[in-house]
Order: structure tokens, then C-alpha cells, then sequence
């Protein structure tokens, strides 16, 4: 199956590459806590991932099995930051001496 993105309240939230439509389904029944984050009236959908979702998805996907991760075990990636987790910049760490 191709990428998706899973969107809720159609924001896009992650993208994955599901095995097949009863996959996809699972992921997003098991995975609405998560994907509603705190929000329980959110609705989760789903659409097929464009071009550059695509290429967020093979990046992570590039980047999973250069550690020597499987091509199985590799689901997916979210997209932006959680909305509880604001963005904070990074800290500045001094180089060893």
C-alpha cells in the first residue's frame, strides 16, 4: 500500500505505509488516543500521502534501515510537533576539551 496521512480534524498528523486497508484501519483505532491527543471529539481520517509527505516518509524510511533496522518493522513518522509539546530551541552545548 502507499503512504498515507493519517489527518485529525484534517490537520495532517503522521504519515505511514500500512500494509493493507484493514492495517490502516487498526492503526487508526489503536493508535485515536494517541492521534487525538487529548481531544476525544477529534475526528481521525486518512488520504493518500502527496509528494512531499511522500519524501518525509522514505527519508525516515532511509534513515531506519541505515541503522540496520527491517524493512518490516519500520511504520511510520509524525509530522510537526505534538501540540502539547511546544517547540523550544536548542541548547547550545559547549565542545569537549
Amino acid at each position: 500500500m502507499l503512504p498515507q496521512v493519517v489527518l485529525v480534524d484534517g490537520a495532517p498528523k503522521c504519515v505511514i505505509r500500512p500494509t493493507d486497508k484493514k492495517d490502516l484501519d487498526r492503526f487508526v483505532r489503536n493508535g485515536k488516543k494517541w492521534l487525538q491527543a487529548g481531544n476525544e471529539e477529534a475526528k481521525c481520517t486518512y488520504r493518500p500521502a502527496d509528494d512531499a509527505e511522500i519524501a518525509i516518509w522514505k527519508n525516515a524510511f532511509a534513515l531506519h534501515k541505515a541503522w540496520g533496522g527491517a524493512d518490516e518493522t519500520f511504520f511510520g513518522i509524525p509530522l510537526g510537533l505534538p501540540a502539547e509539546a511546544p517547540a523550544e530551541p536548542a541548547a547550545q552545548s559547549e565542545p569537549s576539551a
